[in-house]
């Protein structure tokens, strides 16, 4: 008869994939509810454009409920034995909300004002071709801010540091940008076609596959840029 031993426990395929779900589903709950604040005001909101602004600011407790959720996904445990997904989640959300609120609030009120302007293209007088131009600036500043939400949740740099590293990234690493954009087409997707609340919802798997298409991001980045 064959015997387990101790050690082993909590090691294998069945044990890893219980701890990743039950790291998913902390996760998810703990980003829905340290978000809960500005989701609940978003929820109030008409679908009037002039709501924009304060659509914006109800986003604002998502960015660091976002790289909180990265950091915890990242240090994550394999061993159903060593799980700690809520602690993991509350020191990532210490570390990193103000980092994150530096560069998440410009990133919002930019695509404030891009979102602003294109709903209210008709009256700028302008030729057809801006509004293709904004539309393309904008989806930059979103795969952007993808690259800037992963460094800033794992790294300890300087907000402009961030910044730029997110910008040489856009473009060092192509797959890395192409997986993010794919990820924005699929919650973009599922908002027009399902119900907006569906990314929400689905908020930690589409994180978890952000951080997997990012992987020579964070390796350079550890190899490069930290000592």
């Amino acid at each position: 008869m064959s015997t387990v031993r101790t050690s082993d426990f909590g090691t294998g395929a069945l044990s890893r994939a219980s701890a990743l779900i039950h790291t998913v589903l902390t996760v998810e709950a703990l980003l829905l509810l340290a978000a809960s604040p500005g989701l609940a005001g978003l929820l109030l909101l008409g679908p009037d454009p002039a709501n924009l602004p304060l659509a914006a600011l109800c986003l604002l407790p998502l960015g660091p409920a976002l790289s909180a959720a990265l950091y915890a996904l990242h240090h994550r445990s394999r061993d159903l034995t060593e799980l700690h997904p809520a602690r993991a989640f509350l020191r990532g959300w210490r570390l990193n909300a103000v980092p994150a609120l530096k560069l998440w609030a410009p990133l919002l009120a930019w695509l404030t004002v891009i979102a602003f302007t294109l709903t209210h293209f008709s009256a700028t007088g302008l030729p057809g071709w801006w509004a293709l131009l904004l539309a393309a600036i904008g989806a930059g500043s979103l795969l952007w801010g993808a690259h800037a939400l992963v460094l800033t949740s794992l790294f300890a740099f300087r907000a402009r540091d961030t910044a730029r590293l997110a910008g040489y990234f856009l473009f060092r690493h192509g797959r890395a940008t192409l997986a993010a954009a794919s990820l924005l087409v699929l919650a973009a997707a599922l908002t027009v076609l399902l119900t907006e609340a569906l990314p929400a919802l689905l908020a930690a798997p589409l994180l978890l596959s952000l951080l997997h298409g990012s992987r020579t991001v964070i390796t350079e980045t550890q190899e490069e840029f930290t000592a």
